[in-house]
C-alpha cells in the first residue's frame, strides 16, 4: 500500500503530515489505497498504535483516523487482544438509506428521482430478461400472487408492489442497480398511495403479470420497453401526488 512514502537509507518511510486535518489525510490515502486495489477486504490495516507510528501522528489522530473509516463502513475493527482494524467486506446495501437521506436533505426533486428511478428499472427489466434464474422467476410469481391478495388493502399492496420492483432489480443481477434503486425507493415510494384506486391498482397488476412474462422469456427489449412505459406512469402519478399535497399545506398555512 503506497502511503506517501520517503526513501530514506533505501528504506521506505512514511513522512509526517504538515496540515492540520491529520485524521481527514489518513482516511483519504486509505481510501485512495482501496480504490487503487492495494487494500483489500480483510486486509489488517493495523492499530491504533501502528497507524499513529506509520503516519508519524499521535494516538488520538490515529484514533480519530479509525473512527471516521469505521463509520464510512471502509473498516472493522476488534478490540482486545489481537485486535485492530480490517477492511470490511463490505455491504452496500447498508449505505442505501444514507444515500436516500442525502438526496432528500439535497433538495432533489420527485420529478428528479423519478427520471432517475426509470433510467435504473428499465435497464434492470433489461438486464433481468437476460440474467434472471428460474429462482428469480419464481420470486415474481410469488410477489405477483402476493399482491393479488392484498389488491383491497392499500398500504400491503404498496409494499408488495414495491418489492416487486426491487425483484426485478434483484433478477439483473447487478447489485450497483439494485442498491441505487433502494435508495430510491426511500425517497420515491410511499408507505401508503394515497391515489391508488382499484383501477390503478389492477393496472399496476396488469403491468407485473406482463412484465414478469416478458423477463422468462427472455424477451429483452419488450422488458425494457414496458418498464419504461410503467415507470413513466408512476412518476407521473409521483408528480401529480406532490404538487397535490404543496397545494393543500399551502392551502393551510
Amino acid at each position: 500500500m503506497r502511503l506517501h512514502p520517503a526513501i530514506k537509507n533505501g528504506e521506505r518511510k512514511i513522512l509526517a503530515f504538515r496540515s492540520p486535518t491529520l485524521s481527514t489525510q489518513i482516511v483519504a490515502q486509505v481510501r485512495e489505497a482501496l480504490f487503487a486495489k492495494e487494500l483489500r477486504p480483510g486486509d489488517f490495516l493495523g492499530t491504533e498504535k501502528d497507524l499513529a507510528e506509520r503516519f508519524g501522528v499521535s494516538r488520538i489522530v490515529a484514533r480519530d483516523a479509525l473512527r471516521t473509516l469505521e463509520a464510512q463502513g471502509i473498516v472493522e475493527i476488534k478490540v482486545g487482544s489481537g485486535g485492530g482494524a480490517r477492511i470490511a467486506q463490505g455491504n452496500a446495501r447498508l449505505f442505501a438509506e444514507a444515500l436516500a437521506v442525502q438526496l432528500d436533505l439535497t433538495g432533489v426533486s420527485v420529478a428528479e428521482i423519478m427520471d432517475a428511478q426509470r433510467a435504473i428499472e428499465c435497464l434492470a427489466a433489461e438486464l433481468a430478461a437476460i440474467n434472471s434464474t428460474a429462482a428469480d422467476h419464481a420470486r415474481l410469481r410469488e410477489l405477483i400472487a402476493d399482491a393479488e391478495r392484498k389488491i383491497d388493502d392499500v398500504a400491503a399492496y404498496t409494499r408488495s408492489s414495491r418489492e416487486f420492483h426491487l425483484a426485478v432489480a434483484e433478477a439483473s443481477h447487478n447489485r450497483v442497480l439494485v442498491v441505487q434503486l433502494i435508495s430510491l425507493q426511500h425517497v420515491s415510494w410511499p408507505a401508503r398511495n394515497p391515489t391508488l384506486t382499484p383501477k390503478v391498482a389492477q393496472r399496476i397488476l396488469d403491468a407485473h403479470k406482463e412484465l414478469a412474462a416478458l423477463i422468462e422469456m427472455r424477451d429483452a427489449a419488450g422488458a425494457r420497453r414496458l418498464m419504461d412505459e410503467h415507470v413513466k406512469m408512476i412518476g407521473a402519478r409521483r408528480v401529480a401526488e406532490h404538487r397535490d399535497k404543496r397545494g393543500t399545506d399551502s392551502n393551510c398555512c
